[in-house]
């Protein structure tokens, strides 16, 4: 049998570490890249005796997460203890949610318009993370850090409801998307405040029982869940089709060698023991705080989708694209608000800003330049200062060193030929050396314009007005 024989199956198990200013259970600070154990104190480092408060905010957060997710809110819930060993877990046990999250029964769409498709999510809880351990580069020890132990978490569990690692992908980036517009989560994947447990299975096509699962941990860039996914559903195959057996197991994977390895077999639920916190009172929500929460959500990806067809004119796909990033969006609806060309300032956007950010490995959020930058670009292009090429240089000019585009032209020397003497005397020049263009366009074949125009445009090192070019072009052409 074939790998087409086969169907994969994936669910995603999301964290996602909360904004709030302080820890889940104690005062001390949540902020990223402080000095090992410099935002700790006896709660989040299981001193004797130090006793956990709930912080009300990450209720709240958690609540906005499920109501964005079309989730039901669990009135009644309680906090539970998931009790394994770990050096990096001081208490050894984590404080997580068990048989009555905050959230259950939810669901989001991906897909295009017409291929729509459904993905339930089973549960969203809250929980604490853990700390982080700091491997010495010459393998002589480990050391402990618990600035991140306490840091509230949300874990968003979908149903093995994808067949892909393309819905994967989609699914998680998403859950980002949303998480980012109700502003719960800053969602930076390369500082791990949303990572992704995947669980992968493979199973013949039209099989109503699952196969048998294994999970890769901690996992937070798209482009390696894609890849792991991929490889970890052909590894399984390939040992179904040798007659061999998939066993339930945590995996590693290498984003180096491509490939996944063992690290222990898979805990079921009843492994960790969980029993309800008894240093934590339950938590009961009334409807008029749920409804409450639900009258201040902020604007969501498919809202403001709707409202670029109407407003600005774009199409379906370009909507799409934008709103895919909240950050994106915004540095859109910012920029707009500078240079009101709706149009020039979303196909920047999606064209050569995302192609660089694609070449970088960058996300939205790492864009190192102002929407004030971007609005300076497209309106010095829109008069006529420099041409579309020339925007193009001063954008990567952008990502290397951001400042105003204005001295960018400057000190590059970039600044548009508009002088009609100037424009004429390289029209002049590219006809006279190119005779079998002009046979060409007189013979009908309109390309030979685009091509004489190029070569001008590449004797001016792209600071010729295109516009006016074309003009003196045809109008030579025509005598």
């Amino acid at each position: 049998m074939s790998k087409e024989d086969y169907e994969i199956v994936v669910g995603l198990e999301v964290h996602a570490e909360l904004s709030t200013k302080t820890k889940i259970f104690c005062s001390c600070p949540t902020e990223f890249g402080a000095e090992p154990n410099t935002h700790v104190c006896p709660v989040c480092m299981a001193m004797p005796g130090a006793l956990p408060v709930l912080n009300e905010k990450v209720v709240e957060y958690a609540v906005k997460a499920g109501l964005a997710t079309n989730c039901t809110i669990t009135r009644q819930s309680k906090n539970d203890r998931k009790n394994y060993f770990y050096p990096d877990l001081p208490k050894s046990y984590q404080i997580s949610q068990f048989d009555k999250p905050l959230c259950e029964h939810g669901q989001i769409t991906i897909g295009e318009e017409g291929e729509e498709k459904t993905i339930g999510i089973t549960r969203i809880h809250i929980e604490e993370d853990a700390g982080k351990l700091n491997h010495n580069e010459f393998g002589s020890g480990s050391l402990v850090d618990l600035n991140r132990a306490g840091v509230p978490l949300i874990e968003i569990v979908s149903e093995p409801d994808m067949r892909s690692s393309k819905e994967a992908e989609s699914y998680l980036r998403k859950i980002k998307s949303i998480l980012e517009y109700i502003e719960v989560s800053d969602c930076k994947m390369q500082e791990g405040s949303l990572r992704a447990d995947v669980n992968v299975s493979v199973r013949k096509k039209g099989a109503k029982e699952f196969g048998t699962r294994t999970e890769m941990k901690n996992m937070n860039s798209f482009r390696s869940i894609v890849r792991a996914i991929e490889y970890e559903a052909q590894r399984q195959i390939e040992v179904l089709e040798e007659g061999g057996k998939i066993n339930q197991e945590t995996l590693r994977w290498d984003d180096v060698s491509g490939k996944t390895f063992s690290m222990r077999d898979k805990e079921d639920a009843q492994d960790y023991r969980y029993f309800p916190e008894p240093d934590l009172v339950a938590i009961k929500l009334s409807e008029e705080y749920i409804q409450n929460i639900q009258n201040h959500l902020p604007e969501l990806p498919e809202s403001r989708k709707k409202r670029y067809l109407e407003e600005h004119g774009l199409t379906k796909k370009e909507a799409k694209m934008l709103t895919a990033s909240k950050y994106m969006s915004n540095m859109f609806e910012d920029t707009l608000a500078i240079c009101k060309n709706s149009k020039a300032v979303a196909n920047w956007l999606l064209s050569d800003v995302s192609r660089i950010l694609n070449e970088k490995e960058l996300e939205p959020e790492q864009i190192p330049f102002t929407a004030e930058n971007l609005a300076k670009m497209v309106i010095l292009i829109d008069k006529g200062t420099i041409s579309s090429a020339i925007g193009k240089k001063v954008l990567e000019e952008l990502f290397e060193a951001p400042k105003d585009p204005e001295e960018i032209i400057k000190e590059k020397g970039w600044i548009q030929i508009s002088d009609e003497g100037a424009i004429k005397e390289v029209v002049l020049k590219i006809l006279e050396n190119n005779p079998q263009s002009i046979i060409d366009f007189k013979a009908g074949k309109d390309r030979a314009l685009g091509f004489l125009v190029g070569q001008a445009m590449k004797e001016t090192k792209g600071k010729a007005n295109p516009k006016m070019l074309n003009e003196m072009f045809l109008e030579e052409l025509k005598k």
